[in-house]
């Protein structure tokens, strides 16, 4: 028996999503690092990076048999029934799971038990606790980026060069399709993620048109029901590939990282949305401030677009939900110039200290991400990141564009912190879901400041610049 919130299949009407109960604003986290690991979530270097990569050093680290081990306990512990516990508590509604292929289908088309019985669970288990569960294909069969997110054999998205690999994930597809094609608690199908960046979005623009096609067929063959997502290419942030419909129930998806939070970013999937009729979804972005988080996502939801943030857990970050301790020794896993062949034993003994740290109630939270993204008090936030006149102050600073790029969540250096002038009279405002206990106003003069119910309302008794607000 279902135990969701909501009730129904999620689909499309016209450019809103809908399930039984009404349209729906999506607020999801990504589970990125679980069933395809990337090598910056372990604060790994570029020789580091893919899958491939990882288990290539984690097998030379320790052999093996213990990297069996390692990979049978990491997928055990590092996304478990505490983790969506967690996520529905602090008030997702969904997750999007990124799945790499390696783990579900082999190059001969078998499928593998263990890695479904792996998605399987996952979706049981968010479904237990209210959550919807996106399927992402992060790493198809022969690659759709050619680069280490995708896991591609040969740093080629040979997925659109290649009959075999072509024709595979159209099977994998029809499969999850046909496994999950009876459960609600499936938000739909993200056929490819992040396909084609940088030349590849010209040199390959007509096959993805072409792959989308099929894989919309195979799916069709077998689900009627559910929502299928398609993403533009370069990152997920051309339009190009979009400008067609695929589908009669279908999403377009978008990610926005490391640029300005405001309209100016997701211009073109507004037009987008309006030029083809179709829902559009902010399915990752993340790895920034909370000022900037906050920023985002009060954008995505003036504008109707449902979001996800990536990603739910990784190693010693700032940036994300939960982060898992860094255990004693990492370097000797992380570095392998500095450490190229050390005590074998010495490095299982590390490894099982990491993964001793990675269930989600022995990691620490990050509770300044989570009320940033749901805009709850309890967290300090720059000016440009509200509204003066209902426009983004983001616009009003000249702001660099170094500003935006915070990846690891750094503070703002002395030369970016830049004051919005306020004059006489003009509110700032802040959207807040819950009344502050509290708040804190930087200014050079004298402000009003009063909560409203959903604003937090500061206005300038004469011209000031204004710099940080803090809540708690």
């Amino acid at each position: 028996m279902s135990t969701l919130h909501r009730t129904g299949v999620v689909r499309a009407e016209g450019t809103s999503l809908v399930d039984d109960d009404g349209p729906l604003l999506l607020r999801g986290v990504g589970l990125g690092n679980w069933l395809l690991p990337e090598g910056y979530m372990w604060r790994f270097g570029d020789e580091q990076s893919s899958p491939r990569q990882i288990e290539a050093r984690i097998s030379a680290l320790v052999g093996p048999e213990r990297a069996a081990e390692f990979w049978r306990r990491f997928r055990t512990d590092f996304v478990a029934e505490a983790d969506f516990a967690l996520i529905a508590a602090m008030g997702f509604d969904h997750v999007r799971l990124p799945i790499n292929s390696r783990v579900v289908i082999d190059d001969d088309g078998a499928l593998l038990p263990e890695g479904l019985a792996l998605i399987d669970r996952a979706v049981d288990t968010a479904e237990r606790h209210g959550l919807r569960t996106l399927l992402d294909l992060h790493g198809a069969p022969g690659g759709q980026t050619g680069t280490n997110i995708d896991d591609s054999p040969n740093g080629r998205p040979e997925l659109f060069t290649s009959p075999h690999y072509r024709a595979l994930t159209a099977r994998l597809w029809r499969e999850l399709a046909a496994r999950y094609r009876d459960r609600d608690s499936v938000l739909g199908y993200d056929l490819l993620n992040e396909p084609l960046p940088n030349q590849w979005q010209h040199d390959l623009a007509d096959e993805l048109v072409e792959v989308y096609r099929e894989l919309t067929a195979a799916v069709r063959e077998v689900d009627d029901r559910h929502l299928i997502m398609y993403e533009g290419s370069h990152w997920a942030t051309n339009v190009a590939p979009l400008r067609r419909r695929f589908d009669d129930n279908q999403a377009l998806q978008f990610h926005r990282y490391w640029c300005a939070p405001d309209e100016t970013s997701i211009g073109d999937f507004l037009a987008l949305r309006d030029e083809v009729g179709s829902p559009i979804y902010m399915g990752e972005g993340g790895e920034n401030t909370p000022g900037w988080l906050y920023a985002a996502t009060r954008l995505y939801e003036r504008h109707d677009i449902g979001w996800n943030l990536w990603p739910w857990k990784k190693l010693d970050t700032v940036t994300s939900p939960l982060s898992v301790p860094r255990p004693d020794g990492w370097e000797l896993i992380a570095d392998p110039v500095a450490h190229p062949s050390p005590d074998p034993d010495a490095a299982w003994a590390v490894l099982g200290a990491f993964l001793d740290a990675v269930p989600a109630d022995r990691c620490e939270r990050r509770d300044d991400v989570v009320n940033a993204v749901f805009a709850r008090p309890g967290v300090r936030l720059p000016s440009w990141a509200g509204l003066v006149d209902e426009a983004p102050a983001s616009g009003l600073i000249g702001a660099q564009d170094s500003l935006w790029h915070h990846a690891h969540g750094e503070p703002y250096g002395p030369d970016e912190q830049p004051a919005l002038m306020l004059p006489a009279g003009n509110e700032l405002t802040f959207d807040l879901t819950e009344a502050p206990a509290s708040w804190d106003v930087e200014a050079d003069r004298g402000v009003g400041v009063g909560f409203d119910g959903t604003h937090l309302r500061i206005t300038a008794e004469s011209d000031t610049g204004v710099g940080w607000v803090a809540t708690a």
